[in-house]
């Protein structure tokens, strides 16, 4: 952007009423292509799970169906539950896609479940879990998309020493000072957690330590946005959101002329992907 204020999409793939999942997947790689041609940096995918009305739960399998539909904006996980998956396969499945598509592939991660507990249990994820272990996963993660090490019997093919670039998701400040304390890009979401935007910022500015990933801070904020081609439908999407007795999340096209998607501001110098 001219500004210099890097401006991308997270879609969560919102199905309209009585509308088929492949359909609403076709909408996205229209906005994608849409948004591309416009100039958006990024293209990034959610992952729920059994949450009607939203079709993002194979995250990984999305983001290769976008990427293969656009020809330059990166496009990658906004983010992947990192709890929820083996960090192996993340790895394998990340490490396949960088292969598939170099140079265009994101991976950001966070630690919620994506879902309530029931769905937890489906997952198989432990139920006493509370994200203490996500440091953990997380460095094992990095371990496999990094180089080979001496004497490592694991490798993750496709993906070891691929270096997909990682950024940490958090609605808190504890993926702020992890994300500064690793010296990670850090995604901050803002339209579910606007209060402690201002200080989860400050926490990751001040106490960020450079990386071999990142020499200064980059920040991200995903902020709802409502656009359409005139003010009278944006204040007709707003209020419809704001009236309905079961509000979803901000997920991108919700009405014939306009949409209603998440936006991810960025502001920051990386040192790789840009």
């Amino acid at each position: 952007m001219k500004n210099g204020l890097a401006v991308s999409v997270l879609d969560l793939v919102g199905l309209r009423t009585g509308e088929t999942a492949g359909n609403a997947i076709a909408r996205s790689v229209d906005l994608a292509r849409s948004v591309e041609q416009f100039g958006y940096r990024r293209y990034w995918l959610a992952e729920h799970h059994s949450i009607a009305g939203l079709a993002c739960s194979a995250t990984p399998v999305l983001i290769g169906h976008i990427a293969g539909a656009t020809r330059t904006i990166r496009v990658g996980s906004g983010g992947v539950m990192l709890p929820n998956h083996a960090p192996l396969v993340v790895a394998e499945e990340f490490g396949t896609l960088e292969a598939l598509y170099p140079g265009r592939i994101d991976l950001g991660l966070g630690r919620a479940p994506g879902g309530d507990i029931q769905t937890m249990h489906a997952l198989r994820r432990d139920l006493q879990q509370n994200g203490e272990d996500f440091p953990a996963l997380l460095q094992e993660l990095q371990a496999y998309l990094g180089p080979e090490r001496s004497g490592q019997m694991v490798k993750a093919i496709p993906g070891q020493g691929s270096h997909v670039p990682i950024t940490l998701l958090g609605s808190s400040l504890y993926s702020a000072q992890l994300a500064a304390e690793l010296g990670l890009p850090y995604a901050f979401a803002a339209h579910f957690a606007p209060q402690y935007l201002y200080a989860a910022a400050e926490l990751y500015h001040t106490h960020f330590q450079p990386s071999e990933a990142l020499r200064n801070p980059y920040l991200m904020v995903a902020v709802p946005v409502i656009a359409a081609e005139a003010d009278a439908i944006a204040q007709r999407l707003f209020t419809t959101a704001l009236s309905s007795p079961h509000p979803r999340p901000a997920c991108r096209t919700v009405a014939a002329g306009g949409f209603h998607a998440n936006a991810l501001a960025q502001r920051g110098t990386r040192s790789r992907a840009k």
